[in-house]
């Protein structure tokens, strides 16, 4: 009976991983995304941003965050000095997708430079910007946003030192171009996206498994490298080193610092054990991040303990006060305050410190909350929430166990995306402890 269990699981699984595509297929499908992207949602967030050129700037491997989002499948990384210009004509309702560079950038933007005509980069650029005269230029330069703040302090100086005044006086921050680009989903992305979520779950569901896990044998650490070794097999990355680490009776709970270190202290797992994993994976130019939990049944049990169950039903009812709490406009500071408020008045111990996922693992857009700031978070937090965005909605609700004598957290992290007023998650969500049958 247990050779045929585990020939259906094996069965079933290669069915759920059959969805990743050839490394080929990939190619193709990132291009058209980000074509699309190009096409039908660029014009709109420059019109958004007030912003009639956006200029690129990046050298081969110190890539601007943003350019690297750009680059087509077989462009691994910026040539030389590559240098994009975007010119959004909202009379004409044209967009322009220049490369200062000796090549065409894949299929989507055009060189427009010809070195044996004009042999200087800058020269040529700052004729690209005179002959079009916009309005104002955008640079990726900011102060509160990372992902926003890629061009660099010798290609800013190279670009001011060969532009004339009359060019000069029109450069501004793209910030909030450029987190609107990282932060937007497209209805192809979320397509995708759906797909990888998925694909996140499964390989959760096979580690938190006794396909994987012995009890008395198996340490977190092997947990944590099959997941790896797992996302290497089916052709995938981690954006991030996994953890998997362990609650269980008469040991006292770890202190925020130590639950969000990921030097997470090696242990053998052990029937009765509640588990707890933190795992993202990286395909065509999404992330995705996760946390669930798993209980180790003992030999006289055969479901998860209730008072497990009880406690995981406060970490939902967390997720449900805070996603219900999400509206458009509203900044991450607001929705995070209201939510601590009403979870505190429903009697939780509530942390939450949730954030934007899409381009990349810790994305561009509002922070709602950090871990160590429960109170707010300046800036980034007062950064409104927009539509057609992105979150890993990461919490956790402190829970007593008298069974136990002690407190748990039950910590949890599930990507969701914001429509206009709607919140939905990619690919459900975990509802109930998943039971590891071991004997």
């Amino acid at each position: 009976m247990r050779v045929l269990f585990l020939l259906l699981l094996f069965f079933f699984t290669q069915i759920n991983f059959a969805q990743i595509l050839s490394e080929k297929d990939r190619a193709t499908l990132k291009d058209e995304l980000l074509e699309d992207r190009f096409q039908n949602l660029l014009p709109q967030l420059m019109d958004d941003a007030n912003l009639d050129m956006w200029l690129l700037i990046s050298r081969e491997y110190n890539e601007d965050p943003v350019l690297k989002t750009m680059l087509p499948s077989t462009w691994l990384n910026a040539r030389r000095r590559t240098i994009i210009v975007f010119y959004r004509n909202k009379e004409k309702q044209t967009i322009e997708r220049l490369a200062v560079a000796r090549y065409d950038i894949g299929k989507s933007i055009k060189s427009a430079w010809n070195k044996e005509k004009e042999p200087n980069q800058w020269k040529a650029l700052s004729d690209i910007i005179a002959e079009r005269n916009p309005k104002k230029i955008g640079v990726n330069y900011s102060k509160h946003f990372p992902l926003a703040d890629g061009l660099v302090k010798t290609d800013y100086e190279e670009l001011t030192q060969n532009l004339p005044d009359s060019l000069t006086s029109k450069l501004v921050s793209a910030e909030k171009l450029a987190v609107a680009w990282i932060e937007t989903r497209t209805e192809k992305e979320i397509q995708l996206f759906e797909k990888l979520v998925k694909i996140t779950h499964d390989i959760i569901d096979e580690a938190f498994s006794n396909k994987v896990i012995t009890p008395g044998e198996t340490t977190t650490d092997d947990v944590v490298w099959w997941m790896r070794q797992k996302v290497t097999d089916l052709g995938l990355e981690t954006w991030f080193h996994p953890t998997v680490d362990i609650q269980r009776n008469k040991e006292a709970l770890k202190s925020h610092i130590e639950s969000f270190s990921k030097s997470k202290e090696d242990k053998a797992i052990q029937k009765g054990d509640l588990l707890h994993c933190d795992f993202g994976i990286t395909y065509i130019g999404l992330n995705t991040d996760c946390q669930q939990h798993a209980y180790v049944l003992k030999d006289d049990e055969s479901k998860v303990p209730q008072y497990l169950v009880n406690a995981f039903k406060k970490g939902n009812q967390l997720q449900d006060i805070l996603t219900k709490n999400m509206k458009e406009g509203s900044t991450g500071n607001e929705i995070l305050l209201s939510s601590l408020t009403e979870a505190k008045q429903n009697g939780l111990r509530p942390s939450i410190y949730t954030h934007p996922l899409g381009k990349y693992g810790h994305s561009a857009g509002t922070t709602i909350g950090m871990w160590d700031s429960q109170e707010g978070v300046p800036v980034r937090g007062d950064y409104p929430l927009h539509k057609n965005t992105a979150y890993a909605i990461e919490l956790n609700v402190t829970v007593n166990i008298p069974e136990w004598q002690k407190d748990i957290r039950i910590m949890l992290e599930e990507a969701g995306l914001f429509g206009g007023n709607v919140f939905r998650y990619v690919n459900e969500r975990q509802t109930a402890i998943k039971p590891i049958k071991t004997n």
